[in-house]
């Protein structure tokens, strides 16, 4: 599942993240992305599906290829092979879909070695909806046990932070300047203000990281990183949503609804900039978020949360 040149070539790439939060795809996000592939060969990743991202991809983007590896179960993870198909592209996007199935197949493989070794040579990494999910250095791993299980929700996790399906997985992926973040999609679009934030008050409860962000975008909006972790939002969406703990959780613990106050937001709509090493944006508001026994409060006008 290959267009263009069959023969591979060794270009310089240079490193930038592609972060979309699903629904209709991002021209721009995709033009950006070739454009840090420097001509060389783009490779989408999926756990299913076809390979529908070859000619929407190519039809704007100079590359010597566009190609697509459905690598559909564990088995095939393991392939020698498989691995090295990754290592040769200059460029990695991952498809949406369901994320269980990233974790469940491919962590602890020659395909995460070789997404990683990727990442750590400077080759520009993006994803999608599921793929955005597992960007950051934690991810909601969905049921481990039943892939396409159904849409967690933020009412039943803020009723209990350690419901059996909040399922908080780290390390799976090291992209730089997403350390001690956690990433969301079809954020506002989904109503999953209030599964982040259980997802941050178990990080920060369970000893995971005493300084949990995320970085939570809407349907139809993309945050395209540079080198040095500098982005700009784009797409037609709400935008992106910059979350941060200013302190541990108040009460983080099972059977029991969330406290957790001082939950720093700034919401950034297109055009706007966030600069992850500082954690400072431009163009967008801040506000304040807290949760008092299972409920979301903000200080933002009228008092929306997104």
């Amino acid at each position: 599942m290959r267009l263009g040149n069959k023969q591979d070539v060794t270009t310089t790439a240079t490193p930038a993240i592609v972060m979309l939060g699903g629904g209709t795809d991002i021209d721009e996000a995709f033009r950006y992305l070739c454009e840090k592939a420097n001509g060389g060969d783009l490779l989408v990743l999926r756990a299913r599906g076809n390979d529908e991202y070859n000619p929407y991809i190519n039809g704007f983007c100079k590359l010597n290829s566009v190609a697509t590896l459905v690598i559909k179960d564990r088995k095939a993870a393991l392939d020698p092979a498989t691995a090295d198909i990754i290592r040769h592209a200059e460029a990695i996007f991952i498809g949406g879909g369901d994320q269980s199935r990233y974790i469940n197949f491919w962590q602890g493989t020659p395909v995460q070695e070789a997404i990683n070794a990727d990442i750590a040579a400077g080759k520009p990494i993006g994803g999608t909806s599921a793929g955005l999910a597992v960007l950051g250095q934690f991810a909601y791993g969905a049921m481990k046990d039943k892939p396409d299980d159904k849409d967690l929700g933020s009412k039943e996790t803020l009723a209990d932070p350690y419901f059996e399906r909040v399922t908080v997985v780290r390390d799976f992926l090291h992209v730089p300047h997403l350390e001690d973040t956690i990433t969301d999609s079809h954020f506002a679009k989904r109503d999953r203000m209030g599964r982040t934030l259980v997802f941050l008050a178990r990080i920060a409860q369970d000893g995971w990281s005493k300084d949990p962000r995320d970085v939570a975008i809407d349907e139809k909006s993309g945050l395209l990183v540079d080198a040095d972790g500098k982005g700009t939002v784009v797409g037609a969406g709400r935008g992106v949503y910059f979350l941060r703990l200013t302190h541990p959780p108040e009460v983080c613990k099972a059977g029991t609804p969330l406290t957790l106050t001082g939950i720093s937001t700034y919401h950034v709509p297109a055009g706007g900039h966030f600069d992850l090493p500082t954690w400072k944006g431009d163009g967008g508001e801040s506000y304040v978020l807290s949760v008092q026994n299972g409920t979301v409060n903000s200080t933002a006008p009228n008092g929306e949360i997104y």
